[in-house]
């Protein structure tokens, strides 16, 4: 009997030792990104406790959380086992930001001023229901089960796509949800915002207000190695900083996402590990960084609010949209962008029109050219905060395809070559969830 207890104390305190070692430090992050998914999920898109727990925050360890909303004072909690729970705030217009016990909720903030939709044009250019167009050349029967092939039969949760949408000609030849979500449903682009952050830089380049290819205005590098960084080498992703982004473990970029009150500052403050144009490494610590920049770029904090909405976002009828901020004010540019899916396929037609939209240039045709050109560390995988098929990533699908690319597989793919934009969104990514073959039936479904 004393041999059993024995065993059993050994066995209870091994439990304890992994408790203590390996889990206890992932808790903050835990519950940090249980709180803010609750919280994002429901005031954004209004979505239930229960929808959230069971959807978005269905990951291994995070659903060891326990959560509440409070609805009147817009914010939710979360902690696991009791311990280190964390709290996310919901502002209007800001979004949901994890806050720490220093963050003064009382502090007056500032919003940005939005503009209406349009209501009056049809989709793509309003929010008016696209008219009816059928195409000749277009296998209806085979596009239609292409679509249909990449949900989740009843019961299933395999491939758990939410939406699905395909834009041929400026036209939706198809579009199809998943159960409780719909046309007006807000979704979370996770790192489909970094295309966002970057076509930032785009529209002040057209207007002759920032050079990405001088070195980045960072006064904290202008006496060491990393002077020469130059905007280009981050929006490419190879400036050659140190940068860990393992999702399933604490690391640079979950830290910066669920511990750091400023996220421009996570990136900058690393330290060289190469000659910048050297060594591609994907890291979102940069593309918080860019939005530093970017805020730096005007004299005040509302200006930089406004500038995202209005010279873009809202400029193409993304009214949708919402950008959310961290603790310090500064948009979350590599990770909390939330749309409709029809919004995010408007920035999918935005770049299939080189930069045009209904007549008004944005951006320069070049800085589209730019966005899809290989950077010459990347494989032929990256370009201007884009992902590229110009390697054959994807080996059924043309090459000349760049894409908006987000965790758990969200994806904006404009493929110029046969005018279509395709708009995915859900939980589950490349492998588990097949693209290629989404795409290939896609596209083989349109004739010549």
């Amino acid at each position: 009997m004393k041999k059993y207890f024995k065993f059993g104390g050994f066995v209870c305190f091994i439990g304890i030792f992994y408790f203590g070692y390996i889990t206890y430090p992932k808790l903050d992050l835990i519950s940090g990104f249980s709180a803010k998914s609750i919280a994002s999920g429901h005031f954004i898109d209004n979505r239930s406790q229960e929808v959230i727990e069971k959807g978005d925050n269905d990951i291994d360890m995070i659903d060891l959380a326990k959560n509440n909303i409070e609805a009147m004072g817009k914010f939710a909690v979360a902690s696991v086992y009791g311990l280190k729970e964390r709290k996310a705030i919901y502002r209007e217009g800001l979004g949901a930001t994890l806050i720490n016990d220093d963050f003064d909720v009382t502090k007056p903030y500032e919003v940005p001023k939005r503009a209406k939709g349009n209501n009056i044009l049809p989709f793509p250019y309003g929010n008016k229901e696209p008219k009816d167009t059928i195409f000749s050349n277009v296998d209806y029967s085979k596009l239609n089960a292409a679509v249909a092939n990449a949900f989740d039969e009843k019961d299933e949760i395999k491939k758990r796509t939410r939406s699905l949408l395909v834009i041929y000609k400026d036209k939706i030849i198809a579009e199809k949800y998943d159960t409780g979500f719909d046309k007006n449903s807000k979704l979370l682009g996770w790192s489909m915002t970094k295309s966002i952050t970057s076509a930032m830089f785009g529209v002040l380049e057209k207007r002759g207000k920032f050079d990405i290819d001088n070195p980045a205005p960072i006064p904290e590098w202008a006496n060491d190695e990393r002077k020469i960084i130059t905007t280009s080498d981050l929006l490419h992703m190879n400036s050659g900083l140190e940068w860990g982004e393992q999702y399933d473990r604490i690391c640079d970029a979950t830290q910066m996402l669920f511990e750091a009150e400023d996220m421009s500052r996570g990136q900058l403050e690393k330290p060289a590990a190469f000659k910048p144009n050297t060594h591609w490494n994907y890291s979102s610590g940069t593309t918080n960084l860019l939005s530093g920049i970017l805020r730096k770029q005007f004299k005040t904090h509302q200006e930089y609010l406004d500038f995202w909405y209005s010279d873009l976002i809202d400029k193409i009828g993304m009214n949708s949209m919402v950008v959310e901020t961290d603790m310090a004010g500064n948009y979350v540019g590599s990770s909390y962008g939330w749309a409709t899916t029809r919004d995010w396929s408007k920035f999918g037609l935005l770049y299939l029109h080189k930069g045009n939209w209904n007549g008004e240039q944005i951006f320069n045709e070049s800085w589209v050219k730019y966005t899809a050109t290989p950077t010459n560390t990347s494989n032929g995988r990256y370009g201007g905060h884009f992902w590229l098929n110009a390697s054959g990533h994807f080996p059924d699908v043309p090459k000349d395809m760049y894409y908006c690319s987000g965790f758990q597989g969200q994806m904006v793919a404009i493929i110029p070559s046969l005018d279509l934009v395709i708009v995915r969104m859900g939980l589950k990514e490349d492998p588990e969830f097949d693209f290629n073959g989404m795409l290939k039936g896609i596209i083989g479904s349109l004739g010549k």
